[in-house]
């Protein structure tokens, strides 16, 4: 499975909003781990989602990661 299939039913607004949630956790110190954790019950995703939305995240610099 791809990771695009993997958040295909998820938009895209709500891909960015995961995103935001997963860095600004990690940016307060929160473990990579416990953070993927965290965002998944919050936004109610897989694991697996919730890594390729990551991997979206950062190959597009999304927020916060664009400047």
């Amino acid at each position: 499975m791809t990771d695009q299939n993997r958040t295909i039913d998820l938009t895209e607004d709500r891909r960015r909003a995961i995103f935001l949630s997963l860095v600004n956790a990690q940016d307060s110190g929160i473990r990579v781990r416990l953070s993927r954790d965290r965002i998944a019950k919050e936004f109610k995703v897989t694991i697996r989602q919730i890594q390729a939305v990551e991997l979206e995240g950062i190959e597009h610099l999304w927020p916060p990661l664009a400047l």
